[in-house]
Parts: C-alpha cells; sequence; structure tokens
C-alpha cells in the first residue's frame, strides 16, 4: 500500500464509517459518498478500509451475505448478527466470560478478542 498521506476521500470514507451504528459494508460506503465524490470508486473504499484496518481504527466484526461488515467502534465489545435480515448488534458488558476466567486463572494473556454470536434477531423473530 502506498503512503499513509492525508487524502480527503480516506477522511470522508472514514467518517461515514464512524458516523454509523450499522457495521456498515464497503459497498454501503461507497453508495453513501459515490454522489458526494463522484470519482471515488469501490475500490478506493476497499483500499482505505484494509489501511484502517492495519491501522486498528475499524475492525471486521462478521461476514454478512458474502460482505465483510466493519466496526469504527474498536472498545472491547461483541456482536450479534442475524441470519435473517443481517443486521449487525453491538453488545456490551464487563463481565469476564468463563472462557476469560478460564484462561486468565491459567495464566493466558488475551491481548484482543473478537466475540460474534450468531442467531435470529427480536424483530425478525416478531415477524
Amino acid at each position: 500500500m502506498k503512503g499513509h498521506n492525508y487524502s480527503s476521500k480516506r477522511e470522508a470514507i472514514f467518517k461515514t464509517i464512524a458516523s454509523t451504528k450499522s457495521h456498515p459494508s464497503a459497498k454501503w460506503v461507497y453508495e453513501q459518498l459515490k454522489d458526494e465524490i463522484p470519482n471515488l470508486s469501490l475500490g478506493t473504499v476497499y483500499r482505505n478500509i484494509a489501511l484502517f484496518k492495519e491501522q486498528g481504527k475499524v475492525i471486521s466484526v462478521a461476514s454478512v451475505n458474502g460482505e465483510e461488515r466493519i466496526d469504527a467502534d474498536i472498545s472491547d465489545h461483541a456482536h450479534f448478527v442475524c441470519e435473517n435480515c443481517g443486521c449487525v448488534y453491538d453488545l456490551f458488558s464487563s463481565e469476564l466470560s468463563p472462557l476469560e476466567k478460564e484462561l486468565t486463572r491459567n495464566s493466558f494473556e488475551i491481548t484482543r478478542k473478537n466475540v460474534v454470536f450468531h442467531g435470529i434477531c427480536k424483530n425478525c423473530k416478531l415477524n
């Protein structure tokens, strides 16, 4: 990847990702910006997302319907992916899971974690 210089496109891409809780895909980001930045390409969006992941500014949550979904909230939290509608939900808890307690008890050091639950969300269950 070329230099990591300032770019107005890069800034717009990151702001778009950070401004939503929807855990967007690259295509969604591109669709949001294509009218505002007519010379933006989907490839540019993908390359910048890869750079943001490398820099630790975003995380990859899961693949939903073949598209990587990302999150600019890099705080310690889990996710739930609905297998019906594809929505991705944030889950926050300060409690350590039994698995984390077991690892800690056995002198393992957890440097990062990615917990993703899959199932049917409450909205889809009601419909």
